[in-house]
């Protein structure tokens, strides 16, 4: 009888290449010693599983995307998909075990081994994807992720990690949305001559705007204003969190605030609930540089928000379909409910915003252009971004993993250029986890801001149970 890991073999489907989107090659080419596009996860899973079964497991579902059995090949046109004729599980899920002396403090040698990851390269000669499990951990095991983020997008990928669990299924894809592709491709147009020419570009999103309709004409006003305000983007403050990033990461998270908890307060304060986290993450930022002794009277914190672009005829696509919001959060605000309220205000703003867009546009053509072109286009953004900032909603109830129920998952995704801060607001399993990976030399004890994240929280829900209540 033939095994499993034979069988799995037998049944691997061999996939024609496939050129790789403008977009993708962006990702791909957006790598850096100090900034590597890697999507980095942990998994907590209790009980424990085995090698052999994750092996095997991820071996089953992971390949039924192509991409996942798929490597680069870099060509003159750029860059194509072609199977890997060379496929090995064993290069892509690792068994790993923490160091002997971190028996009294795991979560901490978890951390150092996750931020040590994160500055190592996955090998451009394999599919760009590795798994790592550390079979005993806090009685149960660790499972940490590591994907290049020119495979797809966190939305895309949070199908993928949805069709590992128990029950999984991977999503079949729809027909292809042709008009999305087109607009995308018009986008990239306008914004790339915007860049290389403003009043030209500008000009033409004007005359895009009053072509058509009065809400063509609104639309196309307000166009203009989103991409100008890309183009001519002011400095972020100076503070100690930006500078030229090094060699080494640091990697920090919370336990979880209980969601029902997050839930009420932000119900009590007539907000919503990720007006609340952000406002949250204001707060321990600017509590953290008072401490170090800085000033933060008037200093603001610029954060790239990831915003989902994907249509229905993306669901299980592979790719990047995603654009970046400028969100400026207000650091010298201490007063916890007054900065509550001007964080909903600059996040009501951000609503209906082309900017996603224009900026899904502009790594569009970053990737068509050469390399050191694409860098100056890119720089552009990492010199006025304080971090990239995160909030993904997951399944309110705890998944199961090999039989196992999977206890946390966190998620990073990769910071770009100049950029030394990835933040991470997760909701999972009744709880709301907030994390960070820094640069070392720029933030070098994230644990620190991670603990006033909680209590700024706390602050919030203490106040809103002194608030009068109704009989």
């Amino acid at each position: 009888m033939l095994s499993l890991k034979t069988a799995l073999k037998s049944r691997r489907k061999v996939f024609a290449p496939e050129r790789m989107s403008p977009v993708d090659r962006a990702w791909l080419r957006m790598d850096s010693p100090a900034n590597l596009m890697m999507i980095l996860g942990v998994w907590i899973i209790k009980p424990g599983v085995s090698y052999q079964a994750v092996a095997d497991r991820l071996e089953e579902r992971l390949l039924q995307y192509p991409r996942f059995g798929q490597r680069v090949e870099v060509d003159a046109l750029g860059a194509r998909w072609v199977s890997d004729e060379d496929f090995r599980i064993e290069r892509h899920v690792v068994l790993e075990q923490l160091p002997r002396s971190a028996k009294s403090h795991e979560q901490q040698a978890l951390q150092n081994r996750l931020a040590e990851l994160a500055v190592e390269p996955l090998d451009i000669t394999h599919p760009l994807w590795q798994f790592h499990l550390i079979e005993h951990y806090q009685g149960g095991s660790a499972l940490l992720a590591r994907i290049h983020h020119c495979i797809a997008d966190g939305i895309a990928l949070i199908g993928v990690t949805q069709s590992m669990v128990d029950g999984g299924v991977v999503p079949k894809p729809t027909v292809a949305d042709a008009s999305h592709d087109a607009a995308l491709k018009q986008v990239g147009d306008l914004l790339s001559g915007l860049w290389s020419e403003p009043k030209k570009g500008v000009e033409a999103l004007l005359e895009k705007g009053l072509s058509g309709s009065s809400d063509l004409a609104k639309q196309g006003f307000q166009a203009v204003q989103d991409a100008s305000a890309l183009a001519f983007m002011p400095d972020d403050s100076p503070t100690r969190l930006k500078g030229t990033p090094g060699l080494r990461k640091r990697v920090a998270w919370c336990e979880p605030l209980p969601f029902e908890e997050v839930k009420a307060v932000a119900h009590t304060l007539n907000c919503s609930i990720n007006d609340l986290l952000m406002s949250c993450v204001a707060g321990a930022f600017g509590a953290y540089l008072r401490a170090c002794g800085d000033e933060t009277a008037d200093q603001e914190f610029r954060a790239m928000v990831p915003v989902n672009l994907r249509t229905a005829a993306d669901v299980g696509k592979m790719g990047n379909r995603f654009g970046l919001a400028p969100l400026l959060l207000p650091l010298g605000i201490e007063n916890p409910i007054e900065r509550v309220y001007e964080v909903r205000r600059r996040m009501s703003a951000m609503k209906g915003s082309f900017q996603p867009l224009f900026t899904l546009g502009l790594l569009a053509a970053a990737g068509l252009l050469v390399k050191p072109g694409q860098d100056a286009l890119l720089e552009l953004f990492s010199k006025k971004t304080t971090a990239v900032l995160t909030n993904v909603p997951g399944p309110r109830k705890k998944l199961k993993f090999l039989g196992a129920s999977l206890e946390h998952d966190l998620v990073w995704v990769p910071q770009s250029g100049t950029v030394g801060l990835g933040v991470s607001v997760l909701s999972y399993g009744g709880g709301v986890q907030f994390g960070i990976i820094s640069d070392a030399g720029l933030c070098p004890d994230p644990q620190k801001i991670v603990d006033k994240f909680t209590n700024e929280f706390a602050k919030l829900s203490l106040l809103t149970l002194m608030l009068p209540w109704e009989d």
